[in-house]
Formats: C-alpha cells, structure tokens, sequence
C-alpha cells in the first residue's frame, strides 16, 4: 500500500502550512511507514494512504515518487 507523508524537514521546526512538505512511501501500515522515517529527523504531520482515484489523481503529479524503505 502507498502512503502519502506530510511532514516537516525539521522534528524541531513547528509545523506551517507553507513549509509543509509530502512524499510517498510503500508501507503495510501507518505504524510501519512512521517506523520506517524515524531515522530521519521529520516532524511527521500526517500520514494518509493512498489508494483508487486518489492514487491515480497522484500519479498524475510529475513530482509523484515512491520511496521504497525497508
């Protein structure tokens, strides 16, 4: 399944609209794609997966991009 991410670049960094940024991960789960960017130091908004017209709707986006983390 294909989660799309919304987090900040910074966990320090107060979340703003404006700075908000998103990107793709293939995950079995919410918890599993949190798991998988802990390593990396994002202030993590939200988490959404992605799925049907959505996902298609997405793919469309020349800036749409899968990360595939184990």
């Amino acid at each position: 399944m294909i989660f799309k991410v919304y987090y900040q670049e910074s966990n320090k960094q107060v979340p703003v609209r404006e700075k908000t940024k998103t990107l793709y991960v293939e995950g079995e789960s919410e918890r599993d794609v949190r798991k998988k960017l802990v390593d990396r130091s994002y202030n993590i908004e939200y988490v959404q997966s992605v799925e049907g017209a959505f996902l298609e709707y997405e793919q469309t986006n020349e800036d749409f991009n899968v990360l595939e983390i184990r």
